[in-house]
């Protein structure tokens, strides 16, 4: 019979155990270092995930969103059936990389303003990482230890925003409403990664440099336009 236990003792194991997981990927990861993370015996773990694999199963269902869930009453929370924690990940990812802005701006035939039209683009793209920063880390972190999840991440979800970003940049520079470079798919990557270190990565800086939320976000938004816009005055 599953064991009943108060769900408000899960926050504190989720955050240690999504620290070890950041820290360690999931190969190195073992439930000793997370029960040492934890300050409790190994066993203790077991009375809330059955395995490790149930572990980062929950580790990634909470990342960026409140754990505290009626399907988290009844513990210990059993061992993933194979492929659940990827199809949970491939679903996310669908969900999250729906960029709405992005999308209505390359079907759309008439600009205006493309200085505006890039500056809601790079805007929804930095919003969208920064709401997803511990998922992105983790999947970063992760991916490398599991194949299936590193294609579905890399590949898939990463190289698939690339390539309808360098097609929307590659659109706006043909017609001139962008400054144009050499190649829009390394422009593109550049894009991303400058945002994601912004909105993820530097969260994880061992020496972080303070800066406020909007002030980061604002800054590099403005950068990047200057970078492609086509006004000389900028």
């Amino acid at each position: 019979m599953a064991r009943k236990t108060p769900p408000d003792r899960l926050p504190h194991l989720i955050a240690r155990a999504t620290t070890v997981f950041l820290d360690q990927g999931y190969r190195r990861t073992q439930m000793d270092d997370v029960a040492a993370a934890l300050g409790v015996a190994k066993g203790t773990l077991y009375l809330y995930v059955e395995s490790k694999e149930a572990l980062f199963d929950l580790v990634m269902r909470s990342a960026d969103t409140d754990p505290l869930s009626p399907a988290l009453a009844s513990l210990p929370l059993p061992t993933p059936r194979p492929g659940s924690t990827l199809a949970y990940v491939r679903e996310r990812l669908a969900r999250n990389q729906t960029l709405p802005t992005l999308t209505a701006a390359l079907a759309r035939r008439r600009v205006k303003n493309a200085r505006a039209e890039l500056a809601l683009i790079l805007g929804e793209l930095y919003d969208t990482l920064a709401r997803n920063r511990y998922g992105i880390k983790l999947l970063d972190r992760s991916a490398q230890d599991l194949p299936e999840l590193a294609a579905l991440w890399f590949d898939a979800a990463r190289g698939g925003l690339i390539s309808t970003l360098a097609h929307y940049l590659a659109t706006r520079m043909r017609r001139k409403l962008l400054r144009p470079s050499l190649d829009a798919s390394v422009t593109a990557r550049l894009i991303i990664e400058t945002i994601a270190f912004w909105a993820v990565h530097r969260h994880w800086d061992p020496r972080p440099q303070v800066v406020d939320e909007t002030v980061a976000r604002d800054t590099v938004i403005q950068f990047l336009l200057n970078a492609l816009d086509t006004k000389e005055d900028l």
